[in-house]
C-alpha cells in the first residue's frame, strides 16, 4: 500500500527526497528525507512517541557518535524516523509540525549531505528495527520541473560541493520543483531525484507511470538512466564538471531555492566560476 505524504506536511520542510540515499530503506522509494530549514525538526506525523532509542553511527570525522531512531504509532502505522536527538519521550502525544528534538548530523551520511529527517511508515506487525520492510511513499504535491542545459554558476560551496545558481527557481517559496527529465517543460517526462550516479538508483517523480512502465531518463540533453515504474536504474556513465570527473549530483525537490548540486571530494570550485555538466 502506498502512504502519501500531504502538502501541509512537505509545506514544513524546504527540500524532500525518496530517491538521494545508498540506504536500502530508501529502495523503491519506501523512505523520504525531509530537510527542515533550522536545527529544529517539525514532526511530520501525528500520534503517540512509542520509544526512542540511540543508536551507534558509523564513525566519520564530521559527524556525530550516535544517532536515534524515533518510533511514533499514527494509528493507522508505526512511523520510523531517524537523525533526531528527540525532545520528546515514549507516551508523548505530538501532533504534526511539533518540535521532535534537533537534528544530527550522522555517521549514515555522506560528507555533502545536510540534515534532515528520515521518515518511514511500516505496518505494525513488522520490526521496527530491520532497515527494510516500510511502505512505498507518495507526495500530494505537484513538483515543478524545471529544464536545464548542463551549465551553470557556482553560487554555494562546502568541503566535499558546489551549488549552481541553474536551473533556478522560478518562485522560491512558493511550490516544489525539481529537475525535469530531458528537459521536458510540461512535467510529461517527470522529475528526476537521487544521487547521479554514485547511489545505486534514482527516482523519476511525477509522472506517474504505471509500475512496469520503461521510461528513458536524460539529464542536460544526456542519456542517464531508464526507469521502471518510477525508480531509476542509472547507465554506465561519469559526471564531468568542467571536463574532470566528480562523484556525481545530489538531485531533490525544493520549494526555497533551487540549483544543481555537484558532490564528491574532488569537488574544488570557487563562488563565481562558471561550470559546465557532461557525461561519459
Amino acid at each position: 500500500m502506498v502512504v502519501t505524504l500531504s502538502s501541509d506536511v512537505l509545506a514544513q520542510y524546504h527540500r524532500f527526497s525518496l530517491y538521494n540515499s545508498p540506504f536500502v530503506a530508501h529502495d523503491d522509494g519506501r523512505a523520504i528525507d525531509l530537510y527542515p530549514s533550522g536545527a529544529v525538526a517539525p514532526s511530520p506525523v501525528a500520534g503517540t512517541v512509542v520509544e526512542t532509542k540511540q543508536v551507534r553511527a558509523p564513525p566519520q570525522p564530521y559527524a556525530a557518535e550516535h544517532d536515534y531512531l524515533l518510533l511514533i504509532d499514527t494509528g493507522e502505522w508505526m512511523a520510523r524516523l531517524l537523525h533526531v536527538e528527540p525532545s520528546v519521550a515514549p507516551g508523548d502525544e505530538v501532533s504534526v509540525g511539533d518540535p521532535l528534538g534537533e537534528t544530527v548530523r550522522a555517521g549514515f551520511f555522506a560528507p555533502w549531505v545536510p540534515d534532515h529527517v528520515h521518515l518511514e511508515y511500516r505496518d505494525h506487525e513488522a520490526n521496527p528495527y530491520r532497515a527494510d520492510g516500510s511502505e512505498p511513499l507518495a507526495v500530494a504535491v505537484e513538483v515543478e520541473p524545471l529544464p536545464w542545459d548542463g551549465t551553470g554558476t557556482v553560487v554555494d560551496t562546502g568541503a566535499t560541493w558546489a551549488r549552481l545558481d541553474e536551473p533556478a527557481h522560478p518562485a522560491p517559496g512558493e511550490r516544489f520543483v525539481g529537475l525535469a527529465n530531458g528537459g521536458s517543460e510540461d512535467g510529461t517526462a517527470g522529475v528526476v531525484d537521487g544521487g547521479l550516479a554514485h547511489y545505486d538508483a534514482g527516482g523519476l517523480l511525477g509522472s506517474a507511470p504505471s509500475a512496469d512502465a520503461r521510461t528513458a531518463v536524460s539529464v542536460a540533453g544526456a542519456p542517464v538512466g531508464t526507469a521502471t515504474g518510477r525508480t531509476v536504474a542509472w547507465d554506465d556513465v561519469t559526471v564531468l564538471a568542467n571536463g574532470d570527473p566528480i562523484t556525481g549530483l545530489a538531485l531533490f525537490c525544493a520549494r526555497d531555492r533551487f540549483g544543481v548540486k555537484l558532490v564528491g571530494e574532488g569537488v574544488d570550485f570557487r563562488e563565481g566560476e562558471d561550470v559546465t555538466v557532461a557525461f561519459r
